[in-house]
């Protein structure tokens, strides 16, 4: 076989290209170098980092009125501590849950969940990378407090004046 003879691997022979240069992994021949051992093997080891974990008990994000059953806050647990979304589409489902059927509302609930529980299985040296997403999505999930906060008040604030207007007779 022309492989042997140009050092290829002949399972009959056994061994490898590598074993003619000093070891498992090669080595350079006659340089008296020793191969370098093999790096330790990674720990996969699931960290059973928890996203959202630092997101207060209560969501103070209120959800348009809708016909749905399902555990609103736990809905928002799951909503604001998603790290696939982005803001706009944290907010385009608040937005739509009024159009949504109730198995749309329990889709998504069971893909929240399945997200929690695949970023939990990551090993250890994701978690500083998850921790950084976190908080840039907690971040995000203010603003979204802060402007639904804002679009309340604002609301409010009309409707008193509205209020006042009609005892003035305007």
């Amino acid at each position: 076989m022309a492989d042997d003879q140009q050092g290829g691997f002949n399972p009959q022979q056994g061994g490898s290209q590598g074993d003619q240069f000093g070891g498992p992994f090669g080595g350079f021949p006659g340089s008296g170098m020793p191969t370098p051992p093999p790096p330790p093997p990674e720990d996969n080891t699931p960290a059973n980092y928890q996203i959202g974990q630092h997101l207060p008990k209560v969501i103070a994000v209120k959800l348009p009125a809708h016909s749905l059953q399902f555990d609103e806050q736990s809905f928002l647990h799951l909503l604001a501590g998603s790290i696939s979304l982005t803001k706009e589409e944290k907010q385009r489902i608040i937005d739509s849950i009024p159009r949504l059927r109730q198995a749309q509302v329990d889709e998504l609930i069971r893909i929240f969940e399945e997200e929690r529980r695949k970023f939990a299985e990551l090993s250890a040296k994701h978690v500083d990378q998850l921790k950084k997403l976190e908080k840039q999505h907690q971040a995000d999930w203010q603003d979204i407090e802060l402007s639904q906060k804002a679009t309340d008040k604002k609301s409010e604030d009309e409707a008193k004046a509205e209020e006042i207007r009609k005892k003035l007779g305007l």
